[in-house]
């Protein structure tokens, strides 16, 4: 069936699409929900390799960098209307998301912690999710998009954030919200928690060696 056929049967039953109505809805309720399993999966893989003893606080730091970095623009997205302004944060921050992402890999591989095929597919989904919702947003903002590329020219509010006209439901906000910490901020905090107190150990074991090292040669 031909694009004016598909047409003109759309047109006969009354049926229409709205293909930014159905963009949104993937976006809200299904991308970004979504995000929130590769990231547990990954803390759990994390944990099973048992950080705290390997790559360490320096690692854990790093994780909490990334998801500073896209944590930021879906906060300033889900709060105002997307102009050159977000475009610009949203282009960054997928960005030096990736560049984070190239140096925890780094970090993981130089130290003594294994990082399994299965931790490297789960990454992949990490990496590719931010510029999913980007493409996404660009199809639904291209007039944004186009005037990001003139420079803002002509709009007195591309370079300034712009509450929705539209806001988003408190019930909704609240949900991410409540699904970021319990899948974000609490294992990752945990993490982060986990490789300081090791960290602490360690150096609590080495100063009381040191210590008995001193006491033995004094004893010679």
């Amino acid at each position: 069936m031909s694009r004016g056929d598909r047409a003109a049967q759309i047109a006969a039953t009354g049926a229409t699409v709205d293909v930014g109505d159905a963009t949104t809805r993937y976006l809200l309720y299904g991308l970004l929900p979504s995000w929130f399993v590769p990231g547990l999966a990954d803390w759990a893989m994390h944990r099973r390799t048992r950080i705290e003893d390997t790559a360490g606080t320096k690692e854990s730091l790093i994780h909490s960098l990334m998801m500073a970095e896209v944590g930021l623009p879906i906060a300033l997205t889900l709060r105002y209307e997307v102009n050159p302004l977000l475009l610009t944060v949203q282009c960054a921050g997928a960005a030096v998301h990736e560049a984070t992402a190239l140096w925890d890999v780094r970090t993981a591989v130089h130290s003594e912690r294994e990082v399994k095929p299965v931790e490297q597919h789960i990454h992949s989904f990490l990496e590719s999710l931010p510029f999913g919702a980007l493409a996404s947003l660009m199809c639904l903002h291209a007039d944004q998009v186009k005037s990001l590329l003139r420079g803002g020219r002509g709009d007195p509010d591309a370079w300034r954030l712009v509450p929705r006209r539209k806001p988003l439901s408190p019930g909704y906000l609240a949900a991410i919200a409540a699904a970021i910490g319990t899948c974000v901020l609490l294992p990752y905090g945990e993490e982060l928690l986990r490789c300081r107190r090791a960290a602490r150990a360690r150096k609590k074991k080495r100063a009381g060696g040191d210590a008995a090292h001193r006491h033995a040669t004094k004893g010679h």
